[in-house]
């Protein structure tokens, strides 16, 4: 059992290499985003809460050296208003209600979904291209409805979901990665300017 568990990972991780490039583009869009004083909302269910909270914290705090503070909110982490806003308006309207307070044009929206069919993560993405804002997808297996509606995804393409939030923590690590070091590059260029 574990050998197949180690088997399945090893072909994600060769599949995730073929996305390296958008990993990148992410994470250096993502830099100027939150380098220019925007914010990153993330948000996902369960496991995938996890992961968005783990990649907020990373980017508030740091990941691997010092940097600047950056904007960064996991859409589950205020209790409260969860528990009220699924109370007044539903499961599927607790991100979307906090995208609709809290994203601004220009701010990027991070939904996690390991199957893609979240309907409060759906609920979520649409809300934030109603307010102009950019989104992006890490779910399991394309297609589906998630990756299909937001302005790009990875998809991991591995049939268990452990696999797939194996892979989705793996890019969390690699997107922090990325805008730590183009924030810190930038902040060195300001200061020799």
């Amino acid at each position: 059992m574990t050998e197949a568990h180690l088997t399945r990972l090893e072909t994600a991780l060769r599949r995730l290499r073929r996305r390296t490039a958008l990993v990148e583009e992410w994470g250096r869009l993502l830099a100027d985003v939150l380098g220019s004083g925007g914010r990153l909302l993330a948000c996902g269910n369960g496991g995938s809460a996890a992961q968005a909270q783990h990649l907020t914290a990373e980017l508030v705090g740091r990941f691997d050296g010092e940097r600047r503070a950056l904007s960064a909110i996991p859409l589950h982490g205020d209790t409260s208003a969860l528990t009220a806003i699924g109370n007044d308006y539903g499961a599927d309207e607790v991100f979307a209600r906090q995208v609709r307070a809290h994203g601004r044009s220009g701010d990027i929206l991070i939904c996690l979904s390991t199957s893609g069919t979240s309907r409060n993560v759906i609920a979520a993405a649409r809300a934030a291209t109603e307010q102009g804002m950019r989104t992006w997808a890490l779910t399991g297996p394309a297609p589906n409805p998630l990756a299909g509606m937001c302005d790009a995804a990875l998809a991991v393409d591995a049939p268990v979901t452990a696999t797939v939030q194996e892979i989705h923590l793996a890019v969390v690590h690699m997107l922090c990665a990325v805008v730590d070091r183009v924030i810190r590059e930038d902040d060195r260029r300001a200061v020799t300017t």
